[in-house]
C-alpha cells in the first residue's frame, strides 16, 4: 500500500502537492511520517541522487528527483520497490507537464494541491493486483532498482545537519533492499554496469543543510 505522497521543490523544500491515506483506512498514525518526509525534502538538493530509498521502521520512503522537484512516497515494506518508482515516474511525467513552468515561481505551500486527484487515481492503479502482474510493461530502466542502496531515515535526519557528501557516504553505504523476490537478477556485464550506475548515484547524496535557503513546516 502507498500511504503517503509528497511533491516538493528541491531548491527550498517547499511542498507543492501531497496525498495522505486516511488513518482509518491505513490503520496507522501517519503524522510522524509526514514530519519526516518534510524534513527529508528540505535536506535534498540538486546534487542528491535521482533515486534513493530510506527505511522508516517497517516501511520505506522512495524518493525520485527530476526537473528540480522531489517526488516522495511512503510504502509498506511488502510493496514492490519497482512499482513504487514506476508510480513516482508517472507522477513526475504528469506533474511536470501541468506545472513544470510554474514550480520556480510559487511561494505558497501546496500551491498545486489539486494534483491530489491525479495522485489518488494513480495510487489506485498501482495497488491493483492486475497492475502488479503486468510488471513486464514497466520501463526496463527501472529493472535496476533492486540494486539501489538503503539508508535509515532517522540516521539521515539526525546526522544530516553536519554531514557533507563524504559523511553521507558512510550513512548510505550499509545495506541493500532485498524484499522483492520476483526481481530478475542483473544479466552479464550490462547488469553490472547498471548496478554501478545506481549505486554510484546513491553515494552522491549530499544532504548538507547549509544548501537550504528556506524552511517550511
Amino acid at each position: 500500500m502507498i500511504l503517503l505522497t509528497i511533491i516538493a521543490r528541491i531548491a527550498d523544500g517547499l511542498p507543492l502537492a501531497a496525498s495522505v491515506q486516511e488513518d482509518e483506512q491505513s490503520g496507522r498514525d501517519l503524522q510522524q511520517y509526514q514530519s519526516q518526509a518534510k524534513q527529508l525534502c528540505r535536506k535534498l538538493n540538486a546534487q542528491s541522487p535521482a533515486r534513493c530509498i530510506l527505511e522508516a521502521g517497517d516501511m520505506y520512503f522512495h524518493c525520485l528527483i527530476a526537473e528540480d522537484v522531489c517526488y516522495l512516497s511512503l510504502c509498506e515494506a511488502s510493496f514492490p520497490k519497482k512499482m513504487a518508482f514506476a508510480y513516482l515516474e508517472d507522477l513526475h511525467t504528469e506533474f511536470h507537464y501541468l506545472y513544470g513552468k510554474k514550480v520556480s515561481t510559487v511561494t505558497r505551500p501546496y500551491s498545486f494541491i489539486e494534483f491530489d486527484t491525479y495522485i489518488q487515481k494513480k495510487k489506485k492503479t498501482y495497488v491493483d493486483n492486475r497492475t502488479r502482474r503486468n510488471l513486464g510493461s514497466i520501463n526496463t530502466e527501472l529493472q535496476d532498482v533492486q540494486k539501489i542502496m538503503v539508508a535509515n531515515i532517522e540516521e539521515v535526519l539526525q546526522r544530516g545537519e553536519a554531514l557533507s557528501g563524504d559523511g553521507c557516504l558512510q550513512v548510505l553505504s550499509h545495506t541493500e533492499v532485498q524484499h522483492d523476490a520476483w526481481q530478475p537478477p542483473p544479466v552479464g556485464v550490462t547488469g553490472d554496469r547498471k548496478h554501478r550506475k545506481w549505486t554510484g548515484a546513491i553515494h552522491g547524496l549530499n544532504i548538507n543543510s547549509h544548501s537550504v535557503t528556506k524552511r517550511h513546516e
